[in-house]
């Protein structure tokens, strides 16, 4: 039998915790811990087992930026995960790039919703995860996020 493995699934409000919470199956035999930007999410993780996380982008103010990035890495050091997953945004990019410190795996599932390019935080975090996800196909390359489907 394996040992489960700690996961921390972290994303932005919306249709990234919606994205996210579809691959939960994936990982049902899993210690698995939720982050989000949306406290009222708490409701559908397990008791515990949900962090709440303060929004920010790249057009915040700096503070701001730098608080969800301590935020992010406090529940790093807490949780010790051995995988992180994200679907966006910012606190998927600080998880995963932070994440590289404590030697977690990483994952990177770029948004459906970005048809025509790869997220800004996408294309900023590939070189960080270890498995780098677009949903689709066209935008998938041989040094970049590959492609097997999507999520929705």
């Amino acid at each position: 039998m394996k040992a489960k493995k700690r996961i921390l699934l972290i994303s932005s409000c919306g249709g990234h915790w919606v994205q996210m919470n579809r691959l939960r199956p994936a990982f049902e035999d899993h210690d698995v811990y939720f982050a989000c930007t949306e406290r009222a999410y708490a409701q559908s993780a397990p008791e515990g087992r949900f962090f709440y996380v303060p929004d920010a982008s790249l057009k915040s103010n700096p503070f701001k930026i730098l608080w969800l990035a301590l935020n992010v890495l406090a529940i790093l050091i807490k949780i010790r995960p051995h995988v992180v997953l994200s679907t966006g945004a910012a606190p998927g990019f600080f998880a995963l790039t932070l994440a590289k410190l404590i030697r977690s795996k990483t994952i990177w599932v770029d948004s459906i919703a970005n048809v025509n390019e790869l997220s800004v935080s996408g294309r900023k975090v590939g070189r960080f995860a270890d498995l780098y996800i677009t949903q689709w196909e066209h935008l998938a390359r041989e040094d970049g996020p590959q492609y097997f489907g999507s999520v929705v």
